[in-house]
């Protein structure tokens, strides 16, 4: 567990090689990365709310610290580049400058879509070729196609898993067990 007074900026690093000397999945990992104070975030959090997450994969990207606990399940799977690349297209299309609409494109199809991208989200050869075509006009709709597939294979893959690991589970309990 990281050491609550090391600094933020550490917060990175401490995760990636905590991922690396163990792989555990649990209600831990997931307070580790929330937005807030872990203890005062899960004080926000009622059980309604954690269940409500269970009722749409869309449910549970919308909400703050479902987006949170969701994000440190992937980390325990190494596949977290999905919901970054995702997230990295929600704020992508709330882009208002022409300028850096064609800097930003460039760079989340370095990052996440070009073959051998350090985080290259797993799309077909035909969704990759297409955002490529985009990138070189880009609108605020060039990724949907990408976006899209990597969403679908997040909710089909990824988020059944998601609310039945120990993350999501131990997090669950320990709202209840507030209550009572």
């Amino acid at each position: 567990t990281p050491l609550p007074h090391l600094d933020h900026r550490n917060r990175g690093m401490r995760t990636r090689l905590g991922c690396l000397s163990h792989k555990s999945d649990s209600y831990n990992d997931f307070t580790a990365i929330l937005p807030d104070k872990p203890n005062r975030a899960l004080k926000r959090l009622s059980t309604e709310e954690a269940t409500r997450w269970a009722d749409s994969f869309d449910v549970l990207l919308s909400h703050k610290y479902g987006l949170a606990a969701f994000r440190a399940f992937l980390k325990t799977e190494f596949s977290e580049e999905n919901l970054e690349f995702w997230l990295a297209c929600e704020d992508f299309k709330k882009t208002r400058s022409a300028a850096k609409l064609a800097s930003k494109a460039q760079r989340i199809f370095e990052e996440f879509i070009d073959v051998q991208a350090p985080r290259e989200v797993n799309i077909d050869f035909q969704t990759r070729e297409l955002t490529r075509r985009n990138v070189q006009e880009p609108s605020l709709s060039c990724f949907d196609q990408a976006q899209g597939k990597v969403h679908s294979l997040m909710e089909k893959d990824s988020y059944p898993r998601f609310l039945r690991s120990k993350i999501y589970t131990d997090l669950l309990s320990q709202t209840q067990r507030r209550l009572s």
